[in-house]
């Protein structure tokens, strides 16, 4: 386990402790993400995230529907980890989201999957909402490079996150992949149950590009570190979505890129919030990416055709995550 967990005071972790030692101490008052819920995690009990110590995932596989620098043509080996600190009403992902869909893995079978993903032609690794795994996530990389695994890492991330959690990921993560989903704190609270969601995310972010700094890619397109932070435009909230664009291009110009989604999808019936039970509109989109132009914006990635439509979710069928399955 590297010096950076064992001497992290701020965690309260000694010198002298196993592995499995610092993974329990951890969570033994779990404040890995912005909740803090202080639940003794350790012990089999869940968190605010839904989950207890044990890894749950629901999908270890190929991934063509990240932006193209992430997939491209030989795809993200996407590990979609269930459970989730924000937890937001609308959520393309609410099944794993919840921690009702998952299969228990341990830290091994974890560095296994990042192996076998190498093996199958992942372009990179691409932990999928892992904040309240960070601990064994890191002994599973440990793990797998021991063992010859040496591609990307991509953290792939609500944007609610702590910035002393990431800390402890610097070195691991090459690339982040944050959302910026709310600069209005109302909306965050109405659909998140997060009200610090933007000062959060915003310092999460910062702490994100501090380690990555600019981006920068390979040969073939392919992002090898570098911050990409994402916006999902919601229907109805193209105001919230100027804002975020404007506070991202304002603090931080070409050093990250910035993807502008018009993939919001209603997969269920929201009784609370109708306005949130329709697809974003062509003109919603459009006024969002002409204010990007606007502001002078550069670096980004824009979504093109359908994209609002349940057949881009992922099956959480647990493909990839048991061993010697497909």
């Amino acid at each position: 386990m590297p010096d950076r967990i064992r001497n992290n005071r701020r965690w309260n972790v000694n010198d002298g402790m196993s592995d499995t030692e610092i993974t329990k101490k951890l969570l033994s008052a779990c404040s890995l993400c912005p909740r803090n819920c202080g639940i003794d995690r350790s012990t089999g009990k869940k968190g605010f995230c839904g989950m207890e110590e044990r890894i749950y995932i629901a999908r270890a596989a190929l991934h063509m529907w990240e932006e193209p620098c992430i997939s491209g043509k030989k795809g993200s080996g996407a590990v979609f980890f269930s459970g989730c600190g924000l937890r937001c009403c609308f959520c393309q992902n609410h099944d794993i989201a919840i921690g009702s869909r998952g299969f228990p893995v341990s830290v091994e079978r974890l560095s296994e999957i990042f192996l076998e993903l190498q093996e199958k032609g992942a372009a990179n690794i691409n932990l999928v909402t892992g904040a309240h795994y960070v601990p064994q996530i890191i002994r599973a990389l440990e793990l797998s490079r021991e063992k010859g695994m040496v591609l990307p890492v991509v953290y792939n991330s609500s944007g609610y996150e702590k910035v002393e959690t990431l800390k402890l990921l610097e070195g691991y993560v090459d690339v982040y992949l944050p959302d910026m989903k709310y600069m209005e704190a109302e909306l965050a609270q109405k659909f998140s149950h997060a009200e610090d969601y933007p000062e959060t995310a915003g310092k999460a972010i910062e702490e994100m590009v501090r380690q990555t700094g600019k981006c920068e890619f390979d040969e073939e397109g392919y992002i090898r570190k570098g911050t990409i932070v994402r916006h999902l435009i919601l229907p109805g909230h193209t105001r919230n979505s100027l804002k975020v664009l404007k506070y991202l291009h304002e603090t931080y110009g070409n050093d990250i890129y910035i993807s502008i989604m018009n993939q919001y999808t209603p997969v269920r019936i929201l009784e609370k919030y109708k306005e949130l039970n329709r697809k974003v509109t062509k003109r919603e989109y459009e006024k969002v990416l002409d204010a990007a132009v606007e502001m002078g914006i550069q670096n980004g990635f824009i979504q093109e055709g359908e994209t609002a439509s349940e057949s881009f979710i992922p099956e959480f069928d647990y493909e990839g995550v048991e061993k010697n399955t497909p």
